[in-house]
């Protein structure tokens, strides 16, 4: 690998859909990482189906470029606050960080976030003001909001001696006045190699290598990829696997890779500063340290927030249990949560009182729906509850977690979005113009407040808003939050959905099936349009007789049914709810299935009660 000294390690953040991983697609085209003529996709790093379809990066990868004599290690890491997790454990691989910042948009959520945990970790900042092809764009008040934010998180002299770049990564330019286009990301290079520092640590002395994200390869199993703060690795050294509190164990390394472009190289050896991964350690871990045998001194612990949504995880007992599903067994299951938390830092996952059931705790709704999405996608059939959130208690007192949410409106809907906010129990931060008509609200609200939010959000601005939103501290509890107002309509009978059954009942509210749906007794069909949940046969079929109709029989109008995702399921969900999730269908169910039963629990509730 090349010298310490013109090693350069640096990670990319952002908040989401700022474009920064458009500008690594630039950076790796301009670098000569790829072959005079190759077709390369757009969007490069977001490497999983789920990444290219939803245009977000979920987890965090390496890649490097050459400039010159210098190799700059890139970490491309997601900008989605649920997957703050990879940022956090990403930011101890690297000595410099890019703050990619839309030149319209500005300062959001995460951007605070991941500036707040860089500059704790004493890294070196470059402020990358992106977008500015767009005619919207205003770079002076977005750089004065950056240097208020820098100022607000107690940056050091040094760091508040930022360089600012004026980029358009769509483009692939950048340049240091705004006045002046740029013409390629030279000058961003430049600014790379020449801010950023060599990384530290002594090459001769004995090695230390710290593992924080996991790859995953068919031939060779699970890659273990960090950062060797210390001497030299190389393939086929036996080292010791140790992390703090725990006995050292003797492993080998058999197999050592460095990254180019987007490929994995085979190295004989890598010195300190690289970013490598290591293949041939079946079990190894996040956080683990490999270390010298005679010197097996464990790196720190790699520390990330802790969880505030969990979710209850089953096995699916419904009626259609098994018919679209590979793996449906407890233990199958089981062992899929917890492999999963060896990956993703930010997870927990605990047994429940069921053998059956699980408690599985993440950031935030999308964090865990991505996990379900990708299990269904895997073959895995399960059910999981309604998401809640973790509640914690200080001096006797119940505290629950609160959201430092941000919204970007048109100005005629600000008086509604302040009024279903305000009933959330939100308050009103901050509120300030923020270009073309719109308006920035700013509200720290109960995170129990939020959910199920953003659909309602959506069709109250009519799909013009915007809803950003990340943990902020822990608050007392907060005690008549509104839940979900509508019941639901339930399935009387298993069948299969007609069109005369859903006619005879589209009246009393929405319908989220169309004929032809299998349905079961107790799956959720539609919302109702009063409080109460009430049964319905959207089965039943128009009796035939031999009498002809005096007048023409009228033809039957359906309503669009509404179509769930998996994160709108999820939302909706109330508390006697499961929603079940297979490779083929998202449904709404009953806990309890059968209506005599549901009645029959009610009535015991209500005597609880009394």
């Amino acid at each position: 690998m090349t010298g310490q000294r013109h090693l350069r390690n640096v990670a990319i953040v952002a908040h989401v859909d700022h474009g920064k991983t458009t500008l690594v697609d630039q950076m790796l085209r301009q670098s000569g990482s790829f072959r005079e003529g190759a077709r390369v996709e757009k969007r490069v790093m977001d490497q999983g189906e789920l990444e290219r379809e939803r245009g977000i990066t979920i987890l965090a990868k390496n890649t490097s470029i050459r400039y010159g004599e210098y190799v700059i290690n890139i970490v491309d890491t997601p900008g989605h606050a649920d997957f703050s997790g990879e940022v956090e454990r990403i930011i101890r691989m690297v000595d410099g960080v890019l703050l990619v910042v839309d030149a319209f948009e500005g300062v959001m959520p995460q951007t605070k976030f991941v500036l707040r945990k860089a500059l704790a970790a004493g890294l070196v900042p470059i402020v990358v003001l992106n977008k500015m092809d767009r005619p919207q764009a205003r770079p002076e008040e977005v750089l004065e909001q950056v240097y208020d934010l820098f100022l607000t998180l107690e940056a050091s002299d040094e760091q508040l001696d930022f360089p600012v770049l004026y980029t358009s990564a769509v483009q692939g330019t950048a340049t240091l006045d705004p006045a002046v286009p740029g013409k390629d990301l030279e000058p961003l290079f430049e600014a790379i190699v020449r801010r950023i520092p060599a990384p530290g640590g002594d090459p001769s002395g004995p090695v230390q290598f710290q593992v924080t994200r996991l790859d995953y390869d068919e031939y060779l199993g699970r890659i273990g990829v960090g950062r060797i703060y210390r001497g030299t690795l190389t393939s086929g050294q036996r080292l010791a696997l140790v992390s703090p509190g725990t006995e050292p164990r003797s492993v080998r390394v058999q197999k050592l890779y460095g990254f180019v472009g987007l490929s994995r190289v085979e190295l004989e050896s890598a010195g300190t500063g690289d970013l490598v991964g290591v293949a041939g350690i079946p079990d190894i871990t996040v956080g683990e340290t490999l270390a010298d045998p005679d010197q097996p001194e464990p790196l720190p612990a790699i520390e990330v927030e802790e969880p505030t949504i969990e979710m209850t995880f089953l096995i699916n007992d419904s009626p259609f249990a098994g018919r679209e599903g590979t793996f449906v067994t407890s233990r199958q299951l089981r062992e899929r949560l917890y492999r999963e938390t060896e990956r993703d830092v930010s997870l927990r996952v605990e047994d429940a009182d069921s053998p059956d059931a699980w408690r599985v705790a993440g950031r935030g709704e999308l964090h865990l729906s991505i996990l379900i999405e990708t299990m269904r996608r895997e073959g895995y059939e399960l059910q999981v509850s309604r998401p809640r959130v973790i509640l914690k208690e200080r001096d006797g007192r119940v505290y629950e977690p609160y959201e430092w949410l941000t919204v970007d409106v048109p100005e005629e809907f600000v008086g509604v979005v302040m009024e279903q906010i305000g009933g959330r129990r939100g308050e009103l931060q901050n509120m300030e113009p923020s270009g073309q008509g719109t308006t920035r609200l700013e509200f720290i609200v109960p995170t129990r407040g939020l959910i199920g939010y953003r659909s309602r959000f959506l069709t109250e601005t009519r799909g013009n808003g915007v809803m950003h939103h990340r943990f902020y501290d822990y608050r007392p509890r907060e005690e008549g939050l509104p839940g979900r107002s509508q019941g639901v309509l339930i399935a009387a009978v298993e069948g299969t959905a007609t069109a005369y059954g859903i006619e005879s009942v589209q009246d009393r509210g929405v319908m989220f099936v169309e004929p032809g749906v299998e349905v079961y007794e107790g799956m959720i069909v539609g919302e109702h349009s009063r409080e109460q949940d009430i049964t319905v046969n959207v089965c039943k079929a128009k009796h035939v007789t031999n009498m002809r109709a005096s007048t023409k029989e009228e033809g039957i109008r359906l309503k669009t049914p509404r179509k769930m995702s998996l994160e709108a399921a999820l939302e909706y969900l109330a508390d006697d709810e499961y929603c079940e999730i297979t490779p083929k269908a998202v449904r709404l169910r009953k806990r309890i299935l059968s209506k005599s039963e549901r009645e029959r629990a009610n009535r015991g509730k209500a005597a609880a009660r009394s």
